[in-house]
């Protein structure tokens, strides 16, 4: 059975980072099977793992699943928000979402125990493709198909002041039907196609996620979650650089 650090199998299971691990280790806080922990030592996923009173080894399994969020389900696993995703998957384990969708759109989310998984998902810098199929207002021209894939310059102000100023990066956008169409980015600005169709005149009335690098909806009904396959896991950490 593969032997990894404890500080990235911490981080891993989503229960701090690998320089608070570190400290947490530092000073005794961690066990793995009974003895006090090691700064740097390696452990197994079958080892009983525990920080404080708490077990977060021995039992748990990598989680990844794919779900088909519907609109009006918030990402987040604050339970004080009343539709939050933790609470309308009520999957068996603690798990939570990678990124965002926002309320107003339904489709791909991922969710899952690794934090080191998430925390690659989320670079930017990673430029990961995510895909959408999206419905406006009014029909698609050329000339909008052509200004979102070259970049859209977008902006947001709050209270007089700016919260978002960029331009857009270059994406894939292709029509499929007379107010629909599909668009691949490979960055996440906070509601990003909805404010790019609204810098060019158009309202975005509905927004479905179908893809995150790899991981499909593949007919998925909306509201349930399927696990990823092991393929499609393995060649996701091929994707990340980590396979």
């Amino acid at each position: 059975m593969e032997e990894i650090r404890l500080n990235k199998y911490l981080s891993e299971k989503g229960i701090c980072s690998r320089r608070e691990a570190d400290r947490l280790i530092e000073q005794g806080r961690v066990t793995v099977d009974g003895r006090v922990a090691d700064m740097g030592m390696k452990v197994r996923e079958d080892q009983v793992i525990c920080v404080g009173n708490r077990q977060v080894g021995g039992t748990t399994r990598p989680v990844l699943l794919a779900v088909n969020k519907p609109v009006g389900v918030v990402c987040t696993t604050d339970k004080r928000e009343r539709r939050n995703i933790v609470d309308f998957v009520g999957y068996p384990e603690r798990i939570y979402p990678i990124g965002r969708l926002d309320k107003d759109s339904q489709g791909l989310i991922l969710m899952t125990n690794q934090g080191e998984l998430v925390n690659q998902i989320l670079k930017a810098s990673n430029h990961h493709e995510k895909e959408y199929l999206v419905r406006v207002n009014k029909p698609v021209t050329e000339a909008f198909l052509e200004q979102m894939r070259k970049g859209v310059s977008i902006r947001k102000e709050e209270k007089g002041k700016v919260l978002l100023d960029a331009v857009t990066r270059p994406c894939v956008v292709e029509r499929m039907g007379k107010q629909r169409f599909r668009i691949i980015l490979t960055q996440g600005l906070n509601r990003q196609i909805r404010r790019m169709c609204e810098a060019l005149g158009y309202r975005v009335e509905e927004l479905r996620r179908v893809r995150v690098l790899n991981i499909q909806l593949r007919g998925l009904p909306q509201g349930r979650y399927r696990e990823v396959t092991r393929e499609e896991y393995a060649q996701l950490l091929e994707l990340l650089g980590s396979g």
